[in-house]
């Protein structure tokens, strides 16, 4: 049994976000590339964005702190505190409104 605090870890990752020059920090809470679950704590500064990008598999987006925007395509989803966002499959984005953490979860999928 392990136990992570995803609370301590998005206060840890968004002041790394705010400190950094990319605006964005991030660390695995569970999984990684050898696993098909992988859970991430992602942090970004005010206005910083991860750029369109393809989905790896089934995956959501929880805010913890703040609040984002998932974009794919002409359509967009805000999301707040609380918020669960499922990614679509394809391209998507994702920008920070204001300093923000979200846990990234997906499930690897075998993509042809």
């Amino acid at each position: 049994m392990q136990k992570i605090s995803i609370e301590a870890l998005a206060r840890q990752q968004i002041t790394a976000a705010v400190a950094a020059s990319s605006g964005r920090a991030a660390d695995t809470a569970y999984g990684g590339h050898e696993k098909r679950l992988r859970q991430t704590v992602m942090a970004f500064r005010a206005g910083t964005q991860l750029s369109e990008h393809q989905n790896p598999g089934e995956a959501t987006v929880y805010v913890i702190k703040g609040s984002v925007r998932l974009r794919a395509g002409a359509e967009s989803w805000q999301g707040k505190a609380g918020d669960l966002l499922i990614v679509p499959d394809g391209l998507h984005s994702l920008e920070a409104d204001e300093d923000s953490a979200v846990l990234f979860t997906v499930v690897k999928t075998d993509r042809p």
